[in-house]
């Protein structure tokens, strides 16, 4: 099987909205879904597969199955799964967080750290994200900011467009903003740290946990370099690679690539519908579609009017 449709695992954070529901085609039973998992073998939320014989079997199963080189001689190269794609519906803001770095997930968490970046899909006029310190801040600031509610005010805020691209890499500290849905390449890790939390409860009442000790540790306090426009190829680092697809149905109507040894190819559909073959296989895409598509598969073909991320390792 050349082509696995994949079906994510969902998340209902208290801030999510709607949208990954009403607007990506995602289903859902309940009243607001934060994240899709679409690309994931992470224990805390494995994707399954959607299409042909391994349908409701996760990729993880399918991976133990067929061996470690479905994923490709660089994927191959880490432990686990390498990445974990979102996407992310910030009906309210995202408390303001950080990840660590790998030396210190590994040692204090026993999983990798995360770089992640994130693809801005769509926003609401006006949206905002957080992306790192407006100036150098000292440990000891940042640590009565946190205290006395006044963190925000040296944080770098940012208004956002579609299509914005921001590369955070482990030990920045940000949030992202209400009113914007975010795909979300990361590596494979759910390790967050958050600092703040608007004072916000949790369903059963209580304020959400925060991991200030751990975040001290691990921040880089130095401000960060505007994000850049960015055109096709939009990222990337040891974990992944990141390029933009863009077909318009008039110019571009089909384009063929090559799933070689070397890595398996993540698409994400951000927009429009089409087909992707490959070997036997032709599968039907529409908005919101997580496509996976194994290490050495060969020649792919995609047909239609779309938007999408291709990630590789």
């Amino acid at each position: 099987m050349a082509i696995l449709k994949l079906i994510p695992a969902c998340k209902d954070y208290l801030w999510g909205g709607t949208k990954l529901m009403t607007d990506f085609n995602k289903e859902y039973t309940g009243n607001k879904l934060a994240e899709t998992w679409e690309l994931s073998c992470h224990p805390d939320g494995a994707s399954r597969i959607g299409n042909g014989a391994y349908a409701g079997k996760t990729l993880t199963d399918y991976i133990d199955w067929f061996g470690r080189s479905v994923l490709g001689t660089h994927g191959s190269d880490f432990e686990n799964f390498p990445v974990l794609i979102k996407f992310i519906d910030a009906k309210q803001d995202l408390s303001i967080q950080v990840h660590p770095s790998d030396d210190y997930a590994l040692k204090n968490e026993h999983q990798y750290g995360k770089t992640e970046m994130w693809y801005v899909v769509d926003c609401e006029p006006g949206a905002s994200l957080y992306f790192g310190f407006s100036r150098e801040v000292s440990e000891e600031e940042f640590k009565e900011r946190i205290e006395n509610n006044t963190l925000t005010e040296v944080l770098n805020k940012v208004q956002v467009k579609k299509g914005d691209v921001f590369f955070i890499n482990a030990g920045t500290i940000h949030a992202i903003g209400a009113g914007i849905v975010i795909a979300e390449i990361q590596q494979n890790s759910n390790v967050t740290y958050r600092v703040y939390d608007y004072g916000r409860i949790d369903q059963n009442g209580r304020p959400r946990p925060l991991q200030v000790d751990k975040a001290l540790q691990v921040t880089h306090t130095a401000p960060m370099s505007c994000p850049q426009s960015f055109a096709y190829h939009l990222g990337s680092c040891r974990y992944f690679t990141v390029d933009k697809l863009v077909m318009d149905g008039s110019y571009v109507q089909e384009i063929s690539g090559r799933v070689d040894e070397r890595s398996f190819l993540s698409i994400l559909i951000l927009d429009g519908q089409g087909t992707v073959s490959a070997m036997e296989d032709c599968v039907e895409f529409q908005k919101g579609d997580s496509l996976f598509i194994p290490a050495g598969t060969g020649t792919y073909k995609i047909r239609g009017v779309c938007e999408a991320l291709l990630t590789t390792v």
